[in-house]
């Protein structure tokens, strides 16, 4: 099993900037591909920003330019930089893992249906 923990959720003003960490524990593997997700409330799940094994990245449009997803592998940890927030980016956000090797394409990165492991999310409040 692999457990993801995320934190640096919180409370900021519009224009703020905020880093999400999540940290990946037990059976991991060396060739899974992450991503971050999130949920507003009444809202669906959305893919914010996925990154591969072999750190090929892509971005929701929405957050394009804004957002920096990066990954410490030593630290087995995975990052969400967020600059810019908007009102719009509050949401419960997730990080998600699979569970195994992933090859897949670039833009396959965003799709929730390929990701085995989830944490237990940290709430990002943006404020106008």
């Amino acid at each position: 099993q692999v457990q993801l923990v995320e934190s640096g959720g919180g409370s900021v003003q519009a224009g703020g900037s905020l880093r999400l960490s999540c940290v990946a524990s037990g059976h991991t593997y060396s060739r899974y591909c992450m991503a971050w997700f999130r949920q507003g409330p009444g809202k669906e799940r959305e893919g914010v920003a996925g990154m591969s094994f072999d750190d090929r990245t892509t971005y929701a449009d929405s957050v394009k330019g804004r957002f920096t997803i990066s990954r410490d592998n030593a630290k087995n940890t995975l990052y969400l930089q967020m600059n810019s927030l908007k009102p719009e980016d509050t949401a419960m956000y997730y990080c998600a893992a699979t569970a195994g090797d992933c090859y897949v394409a670039t833009t396959t990165l965003l799709l929730f249906k390929i990701y085995n492991y989830w944490g237990q999310g940290t709430q990002v409040t943006v404020s106008s």
